[in-house]
C-alpha cells in the first residue's frame, strides 16, 4: 500500500504547490511592500480630545502586526473639523495603503446630506476598523444649574462648539430642532481643549462630547459631578443611568431617522480607513493587523490607561453603515442639511 500512496503524493505535490505558491508570493509582497516603509496615521483634528487619542493608540500599536512591519508616524492635518484630512484621503494620499486615517465619524452623514465641501465618496473607502461605537452626549457644567432636557427649553445656554462641520454643532442643533432647547451655538474654537477650557472659564455652559471622551478627558469632572449630561444618542453607555436616550424624547418615525442621520457616526465609533483604490490584499492586510492589534497585551495596558470600553467594529460592518446612510430618504436627507446651513 505503501507505493500507491507515495504516487499519489507525488502526483498531488504540482497541485498543492500552485496553490500555495501564490498565496504565500502574495504574503511576501505584503511584507516587502510595508518592509523599511513608513505608515502615515492620520486624523483631522489637533492635538488633544478622543480623536486624537485613538488616532495615537493605534499608531503606536499597529505597525508591529503588520507584515514587514513599517514605522508608523503619526501626523494631525487639522482643518474643517476633519474635512480637510477626510478629501486629502480621497484625492491626494497614496492609494497604496501607507496612509491610513482616523476619519470624523459625521462626514458620511455630510456626504449624504449633500453638504458643500465634500469631496469624497465614503463609500469608496476602504474601512479598517473601529475601537467602538460611541455614545454622544450633550453635558451641561453645573454652574448653569440645568440638570434636563425640560430645563435646557426654558434658559438660553451657550455650547461651544469647533465647527459647523462637526458633532459639537449639529447635536445641540438638533436639540434645538427636535426638543425645542435654546442653545445658542458659538463656533470657532480650534480644539476640544479651547472648549473644554471655555467651559470651566465660564464662556460656554455645555457641549457635546462622547460619553468615554469624559471619561479620559475630564475624569475629574464626571467624578466631581461637574457636568450633568442631560440626553445621549448611541449606544446606552453601563454607568450612564437616569439620562434619557435622543431617540426615545421625539415623538414621530421621521424625526427619529433624522437623529439617527445626524448622530450617526455613533455607530461607526471612531473609524480608521484608507484610500479609495488600495490593493484589496493590503486593505485585508491592515483590517487583519488592526483585529490582532486588539489581542496585543500592550495595547490592551494601553486601552485600559486610557479608560476607553473597546467594542470593536470590523471593517466590513463600517461599510455596511455607510451604505446604510447613502440610502436615508431624501426628504430626511433634505431636513439635516438645513440643520448646518
Amino acid at each position: 500500500m505503501a507505493r500507491p500512496m507515495f504516487t499519489l503524493a507525488l502526483m498531488l505535490a504540482p497541485i498543492l504547490g500552485s496553490i500555495l505558491t501564490p498565496l504565500s508570493a502574495r504574503a511576501d509582497e505584503i511584507e516587502d511592500f510595508y518592509r523599511g516603509r513608513n505608515l502615515i496615521v492620520m486624523v483631522g483634528v489637533g492635538a488633544g480630545g478622543e480623536y486624537d487619542l485613538q488616532m495615537r493608540l493605534v499608531s503606536r500599536h499597529i505597525g508591529k502586526h503588520i507584515p514587514g512591519k513599517p514605522a508608523t508616524i503619526s501626523q494631525n492635518m487639522v482643518g474643517a473639523t476633519g474635512l480637510l484630512m477626510a478629501n486629502y484621503l480621497a484625492n491626494v494620499a497614496p492609494k497604496d495603503g501607507s496612509v491610513i486615517a482616523l476619519v470624523q465619524n459625521g462626514l458620511p452623514s455630510y456626504q449624504a446630506m449633500g453638504v458643500e465641501g465634500v469631496n469624497f465618496d465614503a463609500t469608496k473607502f476602504n474601512w479598517i476598523g473601529s475601537l467602538a461605537p460611541t455614545a454622544e452626549t450633550m453635558a451641561i457644567h453645573k454652574r448653569a444649574n440645568v440638570t434636563t432636557v425640560e430645563e435646557a427649553r426654558k434658559k438660553e445656554l451657550i455650547a461651544a462648539s469647533n465647527g459647523r462641520s462637526g458633532i459639537t454643532y449639529t447635536f445641540p442643533r438638533l436639540m434645538n430642532e427636535l426638543l425645542g432647547t435654546r442653545f445658542k451655538i458659538i463656533s470657532g474654537y480650534q480644539s476640544v481643549n479651547e472648549i473644554n477650557i471655555a467651559m470651566d472659564r465660564g464662556e460656554a455652559d455645555g457641549r457635546n462630547n462622547s460619553w468615554t471622551s469624559w471619561k479620559s478627558a475630564k475624569p475629574d469632572w464626571v467624578a466631581n459631578k461637574e457636568i450633568h449630561v442631560i440626553v445621549y444618542a448611541g449606544p446606552k453607555p453601563r454607568d450612564l443611568d437616569g439620562v434619557p436616550a435622543f431617540e426615545d424624547l421625539v415623538t414621530n418615525e421621521e424625526d427619529r431617522q433624522l437623529v439617527r442621520l445626524v448622530i450617526s457616526g455613533s455607530r461607526l465609533g471612531h473609524p480608521f480607513a484608507t484610500a479609495p483604490g488600495v490593493p484589496a490584499e493590503r486593505v485585508k492586510a491592515l483590517r487583519d493587523a488592526f483585529a490582532s492589534m486588539l489581542q496585543d497585551p500592550e495595547y490592551l495596558k494601553d486601552v485600559t490607561a486610557a479608560r476607553l470600553d473597546p467594542n470593536p467594529i470590523r471593517g466590513e460592518d463600517l461599510a455596511k453603515t455607510v451604505n446604510e446612510l447613502m440610502a436615508m430618504p431624501q426628504a430626511v436627507k433634505a431636513r439635516g442639511k438645513k440643520l448646518i446651513e
